[in-house]
């Protein structure tokens, strides 16, 4: 533990600075944001937009040349624009990586979502990257380091008070580890806390403080925060909400911002080397438009939003074609999608059963919807249903039956929390069991389902069952693109 780790609580809730000036004192600032799927604002504008992280980078350098941008993973995928064929070929997060070089973003780690594209995608963006990537745990499936990426980041920082004939610089390592939940067959992942046992172990002879920038789940986090005291401060992912914690006998921070940079953390530390006492302010800062776009930046992002437009018009959609209007926010956050229904997922739910106009009820799985947003009331356009489906897929129609179903449907409910939470239509669960249609479901009996296509692969948490194969379906038939039944179902309730 660094002395004096636990005044930086008092810092951060505001009791001020303690104890007197010592002879070497050094301030710095990092910015930091998490699970950045979009360039461009989100909310109707109200909330992110990297354009306005920009500003608000230039900034704080302003205030402190010492300032460091960090992005705790999550940010080549999933993304509604880099679905988008350009020249034959989905941007794939080439988009992001773009604004985030104008943007001038110094450091990244893995999330699990950058393994959603291909390996040649994923080596393509690494090389067209002007930042770092740091990862102690990911490795190729031949157990090397992807290129452009390296297992620790060290940067200094120079005294702002020296009193002292020479005052060494600060050094600084930061260590990036991943969850392992996305398992493509190019990629080997090692244990989180092991590698940063052993990370630290080699590098704390040369090091005078350790931050963690990591893509993990909260509990993960705080284990790495109870079993490491030479980790000073862990700046996360993965939650999509801000979540500030102290956790473990040091009160060592964790710290997550919201997705989309809905909002960014501002710490500014400042360390007394002879005290060995580390202080910490922390500010959770909205992204709204208080905060000017930054003009560079503005114009990368329009840029690659235009090359997505021609992409999407090249696909049969048209982007900026208004097709319906709401009366009510659509909620499409991960946090509520993957837990309830809104009136986003009764939208694409009801646009299931106008596709299959003889299906008795809709299914689909909550962890297509990628939008991660609330869509304010108001006029609705094409991209913004691409936003909400970036993946599409078509609508099949099949007969299911009972039995199959009230299994399908019991799994769905015990999926709550994560995508394989199942949205449905024409479904009701009550005390004495499953409705169909308000009438109680009959296992003996089959029942014509629109459903999404996915679901009929066996790949959803726990629906290994519910393939082509099982003798509990029949009549299958391959319909339209979900989203343009979206697009159909808005225009029809105008």
């Amino acid at each position: 533990m660094r002395l004096g780790r636990s005044l930086a609580i008092g810092v951060a809730l505001g009791l001020g600075w303690m104890g007197p000036a010592a002879a070497e004192i050094y301030r710095f600032q990092i910015l930091q944001l998490n699970d950045v799927y979009e360039i461009t604002p989100v909310q109707g504008g109200r909330s992110g937009g990297l354009a306005r992280v920009a500003t608000l980078l230039k900034q704080l350098k302003a205030e402190n040349p010492q300032t460091w941008s960090m992005l705790a993973g999550d940010y080549l995928s999933p993304s509604a624009l880099g679905t988008a064929k350009v020249n034959g070929d989905r941007l794939a997060g080439q988009q992001m990586v773009a604004v985030l070089n104008a943007m001038g973003l110094d450091l990244a780690t893995f999330g699990n979502h950058e393994f959603d594209i291909s390996e040649a995608q994923l080596r393509q963006r690494l090389q067209e990257q002007k930042f770092a990537l740091v990862t102690g745990n990911v490795l190729d499936a031949q157990g090397r380091l992807f290129p452009n990426t390296q297992t620790d980041y060290q940067f200094q920082v120079q005294a702002t008070d020296c009193q002292k004939p020479v005052c060494p610089p600060l050094k600084v390592s930061v260590l990036g580890v991943t969850i392992d939940s996305n398992q493509a067959p190019y990629v080997r992942y090692g244990d989180p806390l092991k590698t940063l046992q052993q990370q630290i172990q080699q590098r704390q002879s040369n090091t005078d403080l350790f931050i963690g920038l990591t893509h993990l789940n909260l509990s993960q986090d705080q284990q790495l925060a109870r079993s490491l005291p030479a980790l000073d401060l862990i700046l996360g992912g993965h939650e999509h909400e801000n979540i500030q914690q102290w956790v473990g006998d040091d009160f060592t921070p964790i710290f997550k911002a919201d997705a989309n940079a809905r909002t960014v953390y501002v710490h500014r530390l400042t360390y007394d080397s002879d005290r060995r006492d580390l202080q910490i302010s922390s500010q959770l800062v909205p992204i709204t438009p208080v905060i000017p776009e930054d003009p560079t930046t503005a114009a990368v992002v329009q840029t690659w939003l235009e090359k997505g437009f021609t992409g999407f018009r090249a696909q049969g959609f048209d982007p900026s074609a208004i097709v319906g209007r709401t009366t009510e926010p659509l909620d499409g956050l991960e946090s509520s999608v993957r837990n309830e229904s809104t009136a986003l997922t009764r939208l694409i739910a009801k646009s299931y059963l106008r596709a299959v106009p003889t299906a008795e009820l809709a299914i689909y799985n909550s962890g297509a919807i990628r939008i991660d947003d609330v869509l304010p009331s108001g006029p609705i356009s094409q991209y913004d249903v691409i936003r909400m489906l970036p993946f599409g897929g078509a609508i099949a129609s099949v007969e299911m039956r009972g039995e199959l179903l009230q299994r399908v449907l019991e799994q769905g409910l015990k999926n709550r929390g994560s995508g394989g939470f199942l949205q449905t239509d024409g479904v009701q669960r009550s005390d004495r069991g499953w409705q169909i249609q308000g009438q109680p479901l009959r296992p003996d009996r089959w029942y014509r389902v629109a459903i999404a296509d996915y679901l009929l692969t066996g790949q959803e948490k726990g629906l290994g069952f519910l393939t082509e194969q099982n003798p509990g379906l029949r009549s299958l038939q391959r319909g339209q693109d979900v989203r343009f039944a979206v697009i159909a179902q808005l225009q029809a309730q105008r």
